[in-house]
């Protein structure tokens, strides 16, 4: 697995309802760990623990706890011998509320909520066999939001067939360029506040999401129409905050691919690029 599959399998475990005792396996799982591994573990065929944990020798030690124990399970993880013994490189404890773990290499930590520990994926890389953990960890956003566009890229051409011919492909290709540059620059100076474009979005579209191309096409129209320009274009008032983009990126097709999860999609792709949690959408009726 690579590491933007891998981001993707723990963040569906980390939405999952927490299971204690299938927690270890599906974590394990989560990075790339065979059906055969899984079953041995399960068996106890090679699990090493001895706090009635999970340890998988040259890897890591995990313990689920009951709850408000997690602080004193991990020191106990940290404690064991069977740790030392079979060279456990990461302790790990949760009780489905509180997720904290550590690199015993290197004394570094991670004390999060459950459902937020899939933010937190790159630390545990190297059960993956990743090395470059660091300079991935450092750009942990980039890779959810890597997998969060190829979601919403396979659901355009699902939804828009036509957009996968020769014709069109380019047009979506523009398309998503715009999308990119558009949800970096709602957390940054180029917009004149953090999140506005996906607000923008959510607003002003329908609650079926039948208008959200409509709305993405004025929103582009706006960013090629320079300010003195605008009154005559007929720029419409909630579009006119946004800055005129020099540059050519807006310029041609104004086409949208449509989509019924348009909002949604657009939503959590913009905060996993951008590093800001994504909420739920609340379209304007």
């Amino acid at each position: 697995m690579n590491a933007v599959e891998i981001e993707e399998a723990v963040s569906k475990l980390a939405e999952q309802r927490f299971a204690p005792e299938n927690f270890p396996f599906a974590f394990l799982e989560a990075f790339g760990n065979s059906e055969t591994t899984i079953k041995k573990l399960r068996a106890g065929a090679s699990n090493k623990t001895d706090v009635d944990g999970v340890l998988q020798r040259s890897h890591i030690h995990l313990k689920f706890s009951t709850e408000g124990q997690v602080m004193k399970d991990l020191a106990a993880l940290r404690d064991s011998p069977a740790t030392e013994r079979w060279k456990a490189k990461f302790i790990l404890a949760t009780d489905g509320k509180t997720f904290e773990a550590e690199n015993l290499a290197d004394g570094e930590t991670v004390a999060c909520a459950y459902s937020d520990f899939h933010d937190h994926f790159g630390f545990f890389l190297p059960l993956a066999g990743i090395t470059t953990v660091r300079q991935i960890r450092e750009n942990a956003f980039d890779i959810k939001a890597t997998a969060r566009l190829n979601k919403l890229y396979i659901e355009l051409l699902r939804e828009n067939p036509d957009w996968d011919t020769e014709a069109r492909r380019q047009d979506l290709t523009h398309f998503m360029a715009r999308l990119i540059f558009c949800f970096f620059a709602e957390d940054t100076s180029i917009f004149h506040s953090a999140g506005l474009f996906t607000a923008t979005i959510d607003q002003m579209s329908t609650r079926d999401s039948s208008n959200t191309h409509e709305v993405l096409a004025e929103l582009f129209r706006a960013m090629n129409t320079k300010l003195a320009e605008r009154e005559a274009a007929g720029i419409r008032s909630w579009s006119n905050v946004f800055p005129y983009v020099n540059g050519g990126l807006f310029t041609g097709s104004l086409d949208v691919p449509a989509s019924a999860r348009s909002p949604a999609l657009i939503s959590s792709t913009s905060a996993a690029s951008t590093g800001r949690r994504s909420t739920p959408t609340s379209s304007a009726p």
